[in-house]
């Protein structure tokens, strides 16, 4: 299950993990991205709360944590590439996993219908 942030965060949610990355539409946003900050193993989150950083030539951007949690791993590939946020944004250009504190979370979430008529809106 894929869900959608108005951040344009994308969550994939496999059990009680879910995986973090920013979607096609930020990244293109971004312009090409030349340094990411990513959060600590071990850090609990709150939904809102500053998790990791992404640097583009344009500017600088918070990725949120769109849920409760705490990070269990981190896409360390980035540190060396971080152009595969560009390249792969839904993919290997992800940025964390973290644990589901409250899955009810999820409800509050976009799925990608509804998260496509967000898009349209912002035109």
């Amino acid at each position: 299950m894929t869900k959608y942030t108005k951040d344009h965060e994308w969550i994939i949610v496999d059990g009680d993990v879910a995986t973090v990355g920013i979607t096609d539409f930020a990244q293109k946003s971004l312009g090409d991205v030349v340094f990411v900050e990513l959060p600590e193993n071990g850090a609990s989150f709150s939904e809102g709360d500053d998790a990791a950083v992404v640097e583009s030539v344009k500017a600088a951007s918070e990725i949120y944590a769109p849920i409760d949690g705490e990070i269990t791993a981190v896409n360390e590939d980035l540190e060396a590439d971080p152009s595969l946020v560009n390249s792969d944004p839904m993919g290997s250009g992800w940025f964390f996993k973290m644990s589901i504190a409250d899955a009810g979370q999820l409800d509050g979430l976009m799925d990608e219908a509804a998260y496509n008529d967000y898009l349209k809106d912002l035109d």
